[in-house]
């Protein structure tokens, strides 16, 4: 009985503490180009890693929500207060039931439930789908584990829930937060566009994880590795109780350093017992699979029919975050083809494609090749800079050779191209 009154007392705290904070941020901050979706009966989530705004976004969708609905009719619990922790089913069953003790009238009407970092509380899922079929709500959940979209909610959801994903800022997100103009939608002139690709460089350089985007170089560079960290411990560490910590945060920078590089499993395994560590393959591909868990790194799998070439073949490793790659690097100059690479990945994704490189009959690696929501096949070469006559020639080769052979058309991605007609793609 003092558990449930303490509850109850800090469900009074949190509410309070909520309602001052969405007041102040009317108006503020950069309105994000993405939104939950409006699909009748679903339960709906947006996962994503630490830092990349998804608290803001959905306190976004709050304020835009409060312009037809009284707050009353509104819940907010972020589960990564430590006043709740550790959080169990009973926690988060307590904190609800005391939402509609205070607004009894909520039995009957309609309710908004926004839990947020719901993947730490203990077997959430059992209480979450017990209001969703017994209460009028629309309930909306974030989490820091990819597991979140698949495993978990496809086993204990049952197919109630439409999910989407929420990254660092895009490019004009990025501009917005620094004071600058967005790309426009028309044709740029030279002017204009010697502007956004300078401004483009210093994006890739940057990236846009929203807390980082005002700060000086080194204190960038000191939070974003610090984002790192945090993520290793509390999203793969703990999560998973791994317990060889030493490799699993070299595993994590190696891969981040070397973002758009292939990446070979058996290689490294051969470097690491010259290393001296003592590891099996198995471990390996399982810390893989909890760093993409965690949204730090994608893995992007050669395309073929032949499913022995996909498992043979390496992978190429993405980071979440430019800048984020940028922090564990010495020099950004050396490496700004390999970072555009990464921003047209991570563009892809946001786009919701489905991504794999190429290679053709003659080994002629093709960055991407990618399917998109409506079953479209689209082929991308990413080039920085093709001022060297080979290296056009090259690139080119490469995609003509790919288009040949797929039956898709081709197109060579430069800051140019990407400013003028890739970001207005669908």
């Amino acid at each position: 009985m003092k558990e449930d009154s303490f509850m109850d007392s800090l469900f009074k705290t949190l509410r309070d503490e909520f309602q001052d904070k969405i007041q102040t941020l009317m108006g503020a901050g950069v309105q994000r180009e993405v939104h939950f979706r409006n699909v009748p009966n679903k339960i709906n989530v947006a996962m994503g890693m630490r830092r990349t705004g998804k608290t803001y976004f959905v306190l976004q969708t709050i304020l835009d929500l409060m312009k037809t609905t009284p707050l009353s009719k509104i819940l907010y619990i972020n589960f990564e207060d430590e006043r709740l922790l550790p959080a169990k089913s009973q926690t988060l069953s307590t904190l609800l039931e005391a939402f509609y003790s205070l607004y009894p009238e909520n039995h009957n009407h309609l309710c908004y439930l926004f839990l947020d970092e719901i993947q730490l509380v203990e077997d959430w899922p059992i209480v979450v789908r017990r209001f969703f079929d017994t209460k009028k709500v629309k309930i909306f959940l974030t989490g820091s584990s990819a597991k979140l979209l698949s495993k978990e909610i496809a086993t204990s959801l049952r197919g109630r829930s439409i999910a989407i994903e929420i990254w660092p800022f895009n490019i004009n997100e990025y501009l917005q937060a620094k004071n600058h103009d967005i790309i426009p939608e028309g044709i740029l002139g030279k002017k204009d566009l010697d502007k956004f690709q300078e401004q483009l460089k210093i994006y890739i350089e940057e990236g846009g994880f929203p807390e980082t985007t005002a700060l000086e170089f080194e204190d960038r560079i000191q939070i974003l590795q610090d984002y790192v960290s945090v993520v290793i411990m509390r999203d793969i560490i703990e999560r998973h109780g791994i317990t060889n910590v030493t490799l699993i945060r070299y595993l994590a920078k190696l891969l981040i350093k070397n973002a758009g590089s292939l990446f070979s499993v058996n290689k490294l395994y051969n470097d690491l017992k010259s290393q001296g560590f003592s590891v099996g393959k198995t471990t390996l591909y399982e810390y893989l699979e909890y760093m993409e868990d965690a949204y730090l790194v994608f893995s992007v799998p050669l395309y073929s029919e032949s499913l022995r070439k996909v498992q043979t073949n390496p992978k190429k490793f993405y980071a979440i975050d430019t800048g984020l790659v940028r922090a564990y690097t010495l020099g950004m100059t050396q490496n700004i083809g390999h970072h555009f690479e990464n921003l047209i990945y991570l563009d892809l994704r946001r786009k919701g494609h489905k991504i794999h490189y190429y290679l053709t009959e003659s080994r002629r690696e093709v960055d991407f090749l990618s399917l998109d929501r409506k079953g479209k096949w689209h082929l991308y070469q990413v080039a920085w800079d093709i001022s060297d006559r080979d290296t056009q020639e090259r690139e080119i080769l490469a995609l003509e050779e790919a288009e040949k052979e797929l039956g898709v058309k081709g197109k060579l991605i430069t800051p140019e191209y990407y400013l003028t007609s890739f970001l207005k793609e669908d």
